[in-house]
């Protein structure tokens, strides 16, 4: 069966593949206590485009603690 003209079986994975994502994140702003990401990542639906910017560019960004350990180094 066919939903817009998409099989039933690629609809599955991409809901699956967004809502992994979207949990992950939703997770990862929650304890890096990030109330704006938190918002944006509920609100805008994106197929995990969002969702993957956040987890491994937006999240991962501490100038500061890079500093410390460029300078460390």
């Amino acid at each position: 069966m066919d939903y817009l003209g998409i099989p039933i079986w690629l609809l599955i994975v991409i809901l699956a593949w967004t809502f992994t994502l979207k949990g992950f994140a939703l997770w990862k702003s929650a304890r890096r206590k990030s109330l704006p990401w938190f918002i944006i990542l509920l609100v805008v639906n994106t197929l995990g485009i969002l969702e993957i910017l956040y987890l491994f560019l937006f999240s991962e960004i501490n100038l500061e603690k890079r500093k410390r350990k460029i300078s460390k180094n």
